[in-house]
């Protein structure tokens, strides 16, 4: 009976913070690096619509510039996954995301890497 009173508390601290929306990011990344400028474009041209500019998150999508989802917790596979199979939300209340079709794995990558690149210069990887 402990053992299942202690899974219950722990579950519960797990998910005092799921449902909520974050507050999007403010921050200057500063001029995006040649070696990111394509995976810029193609964030802005697919992403940004639910992930806001500079994936500082919008009404409709979370920040990605934020410490749930620097590579220790979201590795890169988890947002290769979440492109490919859409993701359930378990951190936001923001909905389920849908797969995104259309981009190759090359393409994932770059806008992999820009995200990356952006959650460094906000100082939170």
């Amino acid at each position: 009976m402990i053992g299942r009173f202690a899974s219950a508390i722990a579950a519960a601290t797990l998910l005092s913070g799921c449902g909520d929306r974050a507050r999007p990011v403010q921050y200057d990344p500063g001029p995006v690096p040649a070696e990111h400028a394509a995976g810029e474009r193609m964030f802005n041209a697919g992403c940004a619509r639910c992930h806001g500019s500079l994936a500082a998150g919008t009404d409709l999508g979370p920040p990605l510039v934020h410490v749930y989802y620097v590579p220790n917790h979201h590795a890169d596979a988890a947002f290769r996954r979440a492109v490919e199979f859409g993701v359930q939300a378990h951190h936001w209340g923001y909905g389920p995301m849908p797969p995104v079709e259309g981009l190759t794995e090359p393409e994932v990558e770059q806008i992999i890497g820009y995200v990356r690149w952006l959650q460094r210069r906000a100082g939170i990887s």
